[in-house]
Parts: C-alpha cells; structure tokens; sequence
C-alpha cells in the first residue's frame, strides 16, 4: 500500500518528437525539480525513443511493451508538452491511445511551454482525452510563456521566472493525489468498465 512516506514512481513524458525540439531542456528542467523535491523516483520517458505506429489497431504491438510496463509502474504522471497549432503533439496522443488500463485512477501533471500562450491550449485539449481514459489530470500546472527566453544557452532556467515555486506546487498536489488514488486502488482495484 502507498503512503504518504513512501517514495512513488512518477513518469515524466517528453511529449515532442519534432526535430530541433525544446522539449528535452524543459524535461531535463523539471524532472530535475521532481528528483529534488524527494517524494518520487522519477523515471523519463522521451518518445522521440519510442516508435509508436501510427496506425491503431486491435493489438498492442510488442514493441510497445516496454513503455507500456513503465507507464503501468508509474504512480503518477506529468506530460512535457508544446503547443502545435493550438493543440499537442501527435505523438502523445499515439502514446495515449496505445495505453488504456496504465492511465486510470492515476493523476496527470502538465508541464506546457510555448510563445504567448505558453502551452496551455494543449493542455486543456490534453484534459477530456485523459478524463475520458479514467485519468485525474490535475489542475495546477507550470507553463513557459515565450520560453527560449527563460532558459539560457546553457540549458539552465533564467531566474525570477516563477516556475520553479509552480514546480513545487504541481509537485505537492500530486503526491497527495498520487497517495489517495493509490491507497483507494489498494482497498478496491479500479474498474473502469
């Protein structure tokens, strides 16, 4: 059983697979802020390494198996997404369909970035698809709002930006959720049909 002591997997979605991407430096960025917060063991799943067929079918491809056994391991989740064309990556959605059993009754963090908006068009696309799945996507998120300028060249988040206190809060709300869910699937395993 879970507890609020114990340390929980948390999967970290790097969800841009498009080439010359910024996701990797806000992955490595917060994920960084997810092992320093000390609450969960966190495990970084980058599909730009994993081929998702585009094509949906009945079956699960095998090569799938390996991310699909990461992703049911996880407590928790947070997706690193962008915004493309008011919406997120194709290759997250195919990661979401590909899965069902691996989301439910577990809680979805977001970490968005992108120009004006920030990201967060794709995260609110991103809800009812998770909804739907069972999951619990949680409302506080961290976005970067025009972020090639908040990071430096090196990599490394500019100061006075604000997302690291985000970072903390997102990270907070989902140990609790992370620990109720997984206490109530201990008592009673989730059916979702």
């Amino acid at each position: 059983m879970t507890t609020a002591a114990a340390t929980q997997r948390l999967a970290v979605i790097t969800g841009s697979v498009r080439e010359g991407r910024f996701a990797p430096t806000v992955t490595d960025w917060f994920a960084e802020e997810a092992r320093t917060h000390g609450h969960f063991e966190v495990d970084v799943i980058d599909l730009a390494e994993v081929e998702l067929p585009y094509a949906l079918g009945e079956q699960r491809p095998e090569g799938l198996a390996a991310v699909g056994a990461r992703l049911a391991a996880a407590d928790a989740f947070v997706m690193v997404t962008p915004e493309y064309n008011h919406a997120y990556p194709a290759s997250l959605k195919h990661l979401i369909d590909w899965h069902y059993a691996e989301w439910q009754a577990k809680p979805v963090g977001f970490v968005s970035y992108g120009g004006l908006a920030g990201g967060l068009r794709a995260v609110e696309a991103l809800r009812p698809v998770l909804n739907e799945l069972h999951a619990a996507p949680i409302r506080d998120v961290v976005s970067f709002h025009g972020v090639w300028e908040q990071f430096g060249e090196d990599g490394r988040l500019k100061e006075g930006s604000g997302a690291t206190a985000a970072a903390k809060t997102m990270l907070d709300r989902l140990v609790w959720w992370s620990t109720a869910l997984g206490e109530a699937r201990a008592r009673r395993p989730y059916d979702a049909v």
